[in-house]
């Protein structure tokens, strides 16, 4: 394991530690790592919205809100599965 040196403004620090206090984490640093955790499966999450707006968004077919959404959805589930 690697030891990187980060520094914060007192006003960040201080917000991080009532968010480990709220939510009972014991070190700055598994509250660092699993907040690292959380953005990298976001940029997963949004990279793969991407190549599906890409693979699948250009249609001519004329397509309901409704339709829309309903996609969106099952899109959203089966991405989920995925990065379980």
């Amino acid at each position: 394991m690697e030891t990187i040196s980060i520094r914060f403004e007192n006003e960040f620090l201080h917000d991080i530690k009532k968010a480990m206090k709220t939510h009972r984490y014991v070190t700055k640093a598994e509250f660092i790592r699993e907040a690292i955790r959380d953005k990298i499966k976001d940029l997963e999450k949004e990279k793969a919205l991407m190549r599906l707006e890409k693979a699948y968004g250009a249609s001519k077919r004329r397509t309901t809100q409704a339709e829309l959404e309903k996609a969106k959805k099952k899109a959203f589930e089966d991405m989920a599965k995925q990065l379980k």
